[in-house]
């Protein structure tokens, strides 16, 4: 914690302050936190909105992270990538409730940086710290935590999306390690990342027993990457599709163990769910973010539109969405933390927070009215954004189908 605090003073000194109110939504939040995670949260506030938040519309616009800043670098010099890692790789050793913390206000400044970002410290930094062995885990994790490298995670392929299980990238055994051959698809960070976690079949007869997860390097032979795909939201968050054309893999990049690789996904597709729940919060406070001043100021018939009861009902909704769904996130986090990992409840904080989102995100258009539907303003971006937490990490009705199973084998 001291070194995250000290990094933000480093960092102030260097990055242009932008004037923000962030009082309303850090007081909201002193029912779920401490002091100690309050000054956390306030913190990464600051650094998102006066290092990120700048470059969010360009971001959007251009489909791409900016070329004049090196994001990656100045998240890592803040220690946001190891927030779960272990100091003696450069990470903070704290858990998974201020590593949603960051997640939110990372994705209050911009959607598409923190959907990445989640990528880089969750899918693969985090699946590094819990499967990966003394020797890995020293080669990895100091380059990704710095940001001086990106990482990634692979498992949908073009026709295994929510049956991931059915893959057909093949991994071959050879002497010294495994030759793989196949695609992956929505690979978010893959045009970028140097360090990727990929999960292949290594026994076809095997069913889910027979996949197992290796970490792959960028420049290996015969892995390369195709197009970069054009997406309605989250744009800027590069993804693109994986070809594996007779790549050697050498044994000692088997992350976890031969054949235990579905251990390895379900586990950290739980906690991926968990963390990526923050972001819709992000989002829906980003969306109060535009609409409070607006309603102020925007007048009608003499007087400001948010004296109208019907649009005080909206804010009302929109609020109570956002509380209500960071109260369950971040009790959900707490119980992880104490190592309580319950899949429905993991399942159930994202799908509670990405539904209410879009639905937020729809509230603020409307609010705004014509303006809302004006790229001048971020209401479309937030919504466009939203939507893909609907879809991303196992879709909705995935979600549904894991806390339905779940109930169903309690007794």
């Amino acid at each position: 914690m001291q070194r995250l605090l000290a990094a933000r003073s480093t960092l102030g000194n260097a990055v242009k302050t932008r004037r923000r109110q962030h009082l309303s939504s850090l007081s909201s939040s002193s029912l779920l936190f401490d002091e100690t995670q309050l000054q956390f949260k306030e913190s990464v506030s600051k650094f998102a909105q006066d290092v990120i938040a700048p470059h969010a519309e360009i971001i959007d616009k251009t489909n791409s992270f900016p070329k004049n800043v090196n994001l990656w670098k100045l998240m890592g010099e803040f220690n946001l990538h190891g927030i779960t890692a272990p100091e003696e790789y450069g990470g903070l050793g704290l858990g998974y409730l201020y590593h949603c913390i960051a997640m939110e206000e990372i994705s209050r400044a911009s959607g598409s940086v923190a959907l990445s970002y989640g990528a880089h410290s969750n899918l693969c930094i985090n699946q590094l710290v819990r499967n990966g062995n003394t020797a890995q885990k020293h080669k990895y994790l100091p380059k990704l935590i710095s940001g001086e490298h990106v990482g990634a995670l692979a498992m949908s392929e073009p026709n295994a999306g929510s049956d991931v299980v059915s893959m057909k990238c093949k991994a071959d055994k050879v002497d010294g390690g495994y030759v793989i051959n196949g695609n992956k698809m929505w690979c978010t960070n893959g045009p970028s990342a140097q360090t990727l976690i990929v999960y292949a079949k290594t026994d076809t007869k095997a069913g889910s027993k027979g996949i197992t997860a290796f970490v792959i390097e960028k420049g290996m032979a015969g892995f390369s990457t195709a197009q970069k795909l054009d997406k309605l939201g989250m744009r800027g968050s590069d993804t693109c599709e994986l070809v594996f054309e007779n790549c050697f893999v050498p044994e000692e990049n088997i992350l976890g163990k031969e054949g235990k690789g579905v251990y390895v996904l379900m586990s950290g597709l739980d906690l991926e769910r968990l963390v990526l729940a923050a972001g819709p919060l992000g989002i829906m406070q980003a969306s109060l973010d535009i609409v409070l001043p607006y309603i102020r100021q925007r007048e009608q018939f003499g007087r400001p539109v948010g004296e109208f009861q019907f649009i005080q009902g909206k804010v009302a909704d929109m609020y109570t969405a956002l509380q209500s769904s960071r109260s369950y996130v971040y009790s959900v986090a707490r119980e992880c933390d104490n190592g309580k990992v319950d899949p429905k409840d993991c399942a159930g904080t994202i799908l509670c927070a990405a539904e209410r989102a879009t639905q937020v995100a729809l509230q603020a258009i409307q609010c705004l009215g014509g303006n809302g539907y004006i790229n001048e303003y971020a209401t479309g971006r937030l919504l466009r954004d939203a939507k893909l937490y609907e879809i991303g990490a196992g879709t909705s009705e995935i979600r549904r189908m894991v806390i339905g199973r779940e109930l169903f084998k309690e007794q």
